[in-house]
């Protein structure tokens, strides 16, 4: 068996199929059909429905779907709540089901989904956010959110990395890669309130409930 050999399988979602891509049984890529920036490449991948790394995705999109991770989140946030008021400091860990994501691009791209991985289920931040946060890491004074905002826009993990808990300035919606359809439908399942393009009581990441 060819170790680099890219396997792929369509797989079913309340909001769509969606092709997941898997190299060395780690998750490369899961896109919704016919999305912005779907591989324009794909005639050397071997279909494997099978593919033990496919097996654990759907597990984790049922999961998810399911409303089951928002149910693990508010559990896992009121023991760490109880933990801290007894004085021991743990952060906030859900269950992964042991699902490796190997996404492909720059190394700026990578530190931007590095950001989203670490975005709470149910909240949002903006791109400008992100920016900032890069920006203090780097030492630099200012950092381009249109360049984040390419980034964002090219994930090639949807849901999993979960660009779609990333807005605009003031909670304004914005271009989402699978269409703005879906971006609400998820924040929707996540419990946000949205109004029109908007995600209404939005603050920042710290803060908004």
């Amino acid at each position: 068996m060819k170790t680099n050999m890219t396997y792929t399988c369509t797989v079913n979602t309340p909001l769509g199929k969606m092709t997941a891509a898997a190299v060395q049984n780690e998750l490369s890529g899961l896109w919704f059909i016919g999305q912005k920036y779907y591989p324009a490449v794909t005639s050397g991948w071997t279909e494997n429905s099978e593919y033990p790394v496919f097996e654990t995705l759907r597990r984790r999109l049922d999961f998810y779907f399911s409303g089951q991770e928002g149910q693990a989140w508010e559990e896992e946030q009121a023991a760490s709540t109880e933990r801290n008021a007894k004085g021991i400091m743990a952060g906030i860990s859900v269950p992964k089901m042991d699902l490796c994501l190997a996404p492909v691009g720059t190394d700026f791209q990578k530190t931007v989904w590095e950001i989203l991985l670490q975005i709470p289920y149910g909240k949002v931040i903006t791109y400008g956010e992100i920016a900032q946060r890069i920006a203090l890491v780097r030492g630099l004074t200012t950092m381009s959110a249109q360049a984040v905002g390419s980034a964002v826009g090219h994930n090639p993990i949807s849901i999993l990395i979960p660009c779609h808990r990333v807005i605009g300035g003031n909670g304004k919606l914005t271009g989402y890669a699978g269409g703005l359809d879906k971006k609400k439908a998820l924040l929707r399942l996540e419990g946000r309130f949205l109004l029109k393009n908007k995600v209404l009581c939005y603050n920042n990441l710290s803060t908004n409930k």
